[in-house]
């Protein structure tokens, strides 16, 4: 019977990262991927949804000049289809050179359905029904997760989708209603309406959407999905949804009591998703679940001290970096030195919309919720010089730190172009509790977006070159304690 030192069941961006990790420690690694080896982070996830996003956006800005321009689904279809063989390709032959250069006393591939018979005992059982049983001191489940189904709703994957089945359709619908208000929901809402072919419509029973985010952050999301086209229906509740003569009818209750029947080409169901935690034996090694069917966890470790579980399926934030992250951290705490506890503090995230929302830390809606003292400044990209010479100045940058002399940063929101790319020297000072200073002293590119986030720093020292008494409506500073915002003296003291 083969005997490995570790056992990784999940082939996705998780359990691929940790697999690669524990090689580097020379130990013994098995990989075990029942259908691709990427998992949903290739495929029906976040490389197919951001090549879609960034084809999407390429259009939208043509449109700005030609608004009859159109491009083909089949020709979209293929740019991602053309992302996704360039990366699988990578990732497989990667492994496939991997595996030959070290030899199966490092490194094995294999295809099939991994479960846990114990502790220490895997069975793998292939397409056509072969089984065989390994040995291996340690696990880690990586087995990622699914679209959350509703059992109300029949869900076909051809009418109505998640977004497992976006990749199935053949045209742009005509119109279509997005399930769900929140990133995903938003992400989608964002690249069909982009391509201007789709009447979209998104499902909101909130007063606004990205209810988990800020509410500036969501006003400037929502405008310009407007501006798009796109119809939010605001405060209402979904009632029934049918698939009627190969089309979608919904009706919704709004929360003044009227409703109203739609109806539209497909439905897009985007309500979150769900563990792939079914026939890996989790309870034949007794390790415990949470109440919503998440595997529990403390710093990657779970109840059974030499099963790990890393990914979506420990209900934490559902990202890929977050994956890869903890997988790693749990192939160091397997085989490396002692190291401390993951800090999801400065844990960065994207959100492809139009504008581009990055994040990090917390936001000014959690520091009002959990009542934490904080001062705060934002500064409009009208502001910014390379926003002006891109001709792009909707968004803005907000940054909270707290309101003591040190200000060392707790958050930070970026909602515009290359907004992604300006958060991150944010997020390591977040990461090593720093203050603000250095960044704001350092000699940033010109003209960069990033010199909005030197402004921004350089208000809260009282020397900014862009004085808030002159641009109140672009330049905000203020404190926010007990509930209470109050806007910080114009002219500061400067250091």
């Amino acid at each position: 019977m083969d005997s490995f030192d570790l056992v990784v069941i999940g082939g996705g961006p998780a359990g691929y990262a940790g697999a690669m990790r524990a090689v580097d420690f020379r130990k013994k690694v098995l990989l075990i991927e029942k259908n691709r080896v990427g998992g949903a982070g290739v495929y029906d996830g976040v490389l197919s949804s951001k090549t879609l996003w960034e084809h999407s956006m390429e259009v939208a800005t043509i449109r700005e000049t030609l608004p009859e321009y159109k491009v083909a689904f089949k020709d979209a279809d293929n740019v991602v289809r053309d992302a996704i063989f360039e990366r699988k390709t990578q990732m497989t032959t990667h492994l496939r050179l991997l595996e030959a250069a070290l030899g199966s006393k490092f490194f094995h591939l294999e295809k099939g359905n991994g479960k846990i018979l114990d502790k220490n005992t895997i069975e793998i059982t292939k397409e056509n029904g072969e089984k065989k049983v390994i040995k291996t001191e340690n696990i880690l489940v990586a087995t990622g997760s699914r679209p959350r189904y509703l059992p109300h709703i029949p869900i076909d994957e051809k009418v109505i989708l998640t977004s497992d089945g976006v990749r199935s359709l053949n045209n742009f619908p005509k119109s279509m209603v997005i399930l769900g208000a929140g990133v995903i929901g938003c992400e989608f809402a964002t690249i069909f309406s982009n391509f201007g072919q789709s009447q979209v419509n998104i499902i909101d029973k909130a007063d606004r959407i990205l209810p988990m985010e800020d509410e500036d952050v969501a006003n400037t999301v929502t405008a310009n999905l407007e501006r798009n086209g796109v119809v939010v229906h605001h405060n209402s509740q979904l009632e029934r949804m049918e698939i009627k003569n190969g089309q979608v009818e919904y009706e919704l209750l709004y929360k003044d009591g009227h409703r109203e029947v739609i109806n539209v080409e497909k439905a897009l169901i985007a309500v979150g998703r769900i563990p792939n935690i079914e026939n890996i034996g989790l309870e034949n090694a007794g390790v415990k679940l949470t109440d919503r069917g998440y595997i529990t966890h403390d710093d990657t470790q779970t109840n059974i001290s030499n099963i790990y579980a890393a990914g979506d399926v420990t209900g934490g934030i559902a990202l890929v970096n977050v994956g890869e992250r903890q997988a790693r951290h749990a192939a160091v705490r397997m085989f490396g030195p002692q190291v401390k506890p993951i800090n999801y503090k400065n844990l960065s995230t994207i959100m492809f919309l139009n504008p581009e929302v990055a994040a990090v830390g917390i936001g000014e809606q959690e520091a009002k919720e959990k009542n934490i003292p904080c001062k705060i400044v934002k500064l409009d990209y009208s502001m910014n010089a390379r926003a002006i010479a891109m001709r792009d100045t909707k968004g803005f940058f907000k940054i909270l730190v707290t309101n003591d002399n040190d200000m060392k940063i707790l958050g930070m929101r970026a909602v515009g172009p290359h907004a992604s790319s300006a958060i991150q020297a944010v997020a390591y000072l977040i990461h090593t509790g720093q203050g603000i200073r250095e960044l704001a002293d350092m000699i940033h590119p010109h003209p960069s977006i990033i010199e909005g986030i030197q402004e921004c720093l350089r208000m809260l020292l009282g020397k900014s070159i862009y004085k808030p008494a002159v641009f109140r409506d672009k330049l905000l500073c203020y404190t926010c304690e007990n509930g209470v915002c109050t806007p910080i003296s114009s002219i500061l003291t400067s250091e």
